[in-house]
């Protein structure tokens, strides 16, 4: 099973954070510069949460909110929810979908490491689809598919559905 560091390999280690008193301008500005839907959000170097394109959208354009004079602090996800370099793919997408957050911060030895998204597993998932359905056979059970799992992982269903219309 690809675990969360083979992922991060891949990917790079780079990782883009920004302060919790800063204004949320800067964050989206950030997010929109370096082509991401969230940043982990630090305070003296510490990770206190996660800010994302979906908390922007509920917490400051629909309340009116202005985005230079409010702070991230005041629209951040937490308590942030992180992963370990150790922790498998499956591990990671049912962390997920229960907590129904799409990106992870990847700590080690109490460092943030990385980021990981739901995309980022998807294409995990489709590139070791053979590997990943032999792995784990309860969650791809041979008659049904992943059909018949669609309820424990909706988050994966829907990038699923997304990228068997597009044709890939």
């Amino acid at each position: 099973m690809v675990q969360v560091k083979q992922l991060l390999g891949r990917k790079g280690h780079a990782v883009w954070s920004v302060d919790a008193d800063e204004p949320v301008l800067e964050a989206i500005q950030m997010m929109a510069d370096k082509h991401v839907g969230a940043l982990p959000v630090t305070r003296g170097g510490e990770l206190v949460g996660v800010v994302s394109e979906r908390d922007y959208a509920r917490k400051v354009v629909l309340l009116g909110r202005s985005s230079a004079e409010t702070q991230v602090w005041q629209i951040m996800s937490a308590p942030v929810v992180t992963a370990a370099p150790d922790d498998g793919v499956r591990h990671c997408m049912q962390v997920m979908t229960e907590q129904r957050i799409r990106h992870l911060p990847v700590v080690a030895d109490g460092r943030m490491i990385g980021m990981i998204s739901i995309g980022d597993l998807v294409r995990v998932v489709k590139r070791e689809k053979p590997r990943f359905i032999l792995i784990t056979g309860d969650l791809l059970p041979k008659e049904g598919g992943f059909e018949g799992q669609r309820r424990f992982f909706p988050v994966l269903a829907g990038y699923l559905d997304a990228m068997r219309a597009a044709g890939e």
